[in-house]
């Protein structure tokens, strides 16, 4: 079985074929602090010296490098993936501009991107050496962006990739139902949190994003909703909404998943309430009316806006307050995996949003409500795969609104 690095470099060249674009520069160095996003894709190492990789739509695919990593480089991703590295000395001026005469390619698409992040990899100042490099020759003039290649290729999973994705959120899964057996009322948000990084650290794996924000832990009307880390004062009450965003990574790939539950009011001699209040019911059934709305309009060739339109209008016509967020991302390498974005055609997301659904994204559909009936914020967050024809579930949805016992 090829190698996720070998899987995406045949797919760039395919994906430049696709572009007729003649040549994909990437163009790096110290890339443990200064890492292109792309990287760990096409190559799968890191690269200390200025480094080119050239990937062109014939299929040709040449690692210009310092000495002492061309070896190395030659068997990334279970080698052959390279078919010629070339390694320098004093600088690698020459090999560059000497390949590229070779080739010629009429334009070379670098790493660049004003809407994306990920295809935002080429630094201003080597973007600045480059041009110097190539200054008196034509090819100062033939760069372009990577943008469409880079979303392409990031965007379009592999099978490799999605087999990875679908172990982390079944390991994702594993620690949500260990939370839900583990939570209490009374309990801070900071000790779910606790309790989930020692699950993530006895698996020895890691958290999708960053430790101290990962899990998000929302137990009522004055948690923090959004990206901000868990607190040792704010505990999960009874009548409240008990919340949580959590993904975990695993052989290199994400989950990113939402649950939310109600926390009961217990009865003396009573079985406590045992079903959700009629108002938290119907903000949950309401939300997840809105996600199907957007699985059912995921279709390929369908732009981002209007799968973000079909969930927003669910919300707005039940008359709670739009989200101030998009509906979903892709999910990959990262929990923010760059390329389409499932949001409304605001300035902050650019031409994101206008990007077309394609067969094999990986995407996450994600809403809530904030301070439901003020109980707290109810937010769900799926997982999906786009296919041929429409969508199908990466992870199991949650249809009830569970009760934290």
């Amino acid at each position: 079985m090829p190698s996720i690095v070998a899987e995406k470099v045949q797919q760039a060249v395919a994906i430049l074929r696709e572009l007729d674009l003649d040549c994909w520069l990437t163009f790096v160095r110290e890339t443990t602090e200064t890492g292109d996003p792309v990287l760990p894709l096409i190559l799968g190492q890191p690269l200390t010296w200025q480094s080119a990789l050239i990937i062109t739509k014939t299929g040709e695919t040449i690692a210009i490098v310092g000495k002492y990593e061309d070896e190395a480089v030659r068997s990334s991703g279970g080698g052959g993936v390279w078919t010629k590295v070339l390694p320098y000395v004093q600088s690698i001026r020459s090999p560059l501009t000497t390949t590229l005469a070779r080739l010629n390619p009429r334009q070379i698409a670098v790493n660049f991107s004003t809407d994306d992040v990920k295809a935002d990899g080429l630094s201003h100042g080597m973007m600045l050496l480059l041009r110097e490099y190539l200054a008196g020759s034509p090819f100062a003039e033939r760069l372009v962006s990577a943008g469409p290649v880079i979303r392409a290729l990031r965007g379009r999973k592999s099978p490799g990739e999605v087999e990875r994705i679908k172990h982390a959120i079944a390991v994702g899964d594993e620690i949500f139902e260990s939370v839900a057996r583990f939570a209490k009322a009374g309990m801070s948000e900071k000790a779910i949190a606790d309790f989930m990084h020692a699950e993530v650290e006895r698996r020895k794996i890691t958290t999708s994003w960053e430790w101290a924000q990962c899990p998000i832990v929302t137990t009522g009307p004055k948690s923090m909703v959004g990206h901000a880390a868990p607190s040792n004062d704010l505990t999960i009450e009874p009548g409240h909404i008990f919340h949580l965003d959590f993904g975990v990574r695993v052989d290199e790939y994400c989950s990113d998943i939402q649950r939310s539950w109600y926390v009961p009011h217990p009865h003396e001699n009573k079985p406590g309430e045992t079903n959700p209040p009629e108002t938290v019911q119907r903000g949950f059934d309401t939300v997840l009316r809105a996600i199907q709305a957007a699985f059912d309009t995921l279709k390929p060739g369908t732009p981002g806006w209007q799968v973000d339109a079909a969930a927003r209008k669910v919300i707005v016509d039940a008359g709670y307050p739009e989200h101030q967020h998009a509906t979903g991302h892709g999910v990959g390498r990262a929990a923010h995996d760059g390329g389409i974005v499932l949001g409304p055609k605001w300035e902050r997301y650019g031409q994101t949003p206008t990007y077309p659904v394609e067969p094999g994204h990986v995407l996450t559909l994600e809403l809530g409500i904030e301070n439901l009936d003020g109980r707290g914020y109810l937010g769900l967050e799926e997982m999906v795969l786009v296919t041929d024809c429409g969508a199908e579930w990466l992870s199991v949805p949650q249809t009830t609104m569970m009760l934290l016992r």
